[in-house]
């Protein structure tokens, strides 16, 4: 399952604040430094659907593009 997402760092605590148009919309509790915010995009969704979960597009952009295996 691919989930497409629009990132905003620095959030008080890792969050979905809503869905619209088929984009998930996060707030992440990490900085984009030293790929802190994707590492932690990871944890958010791994511990959401106890699934390994890959970041496959815009590793270093908003917008990105997730994927949940089965």
């Amino acid at each position: 399952m691919r989930i497409e997402l629009k990132v905003r760092t620095g959030a008080y605590e890792t969050k979905v604040t809503k869905e619209e148009n088929g984009v998930v919309y996060l707030d992440v509790n990490a900085q984009p430094e030293e790929n802190e915010a994707n590492f932690e995009i990871i944890k958010f969704f791994h511990k959401k659907y106890k699934k390994p979960v890959s970041i496959v597009g815009g590793l270093k952009s908003r917008k990105k593009i997730i994927e949940i295996q089965d």
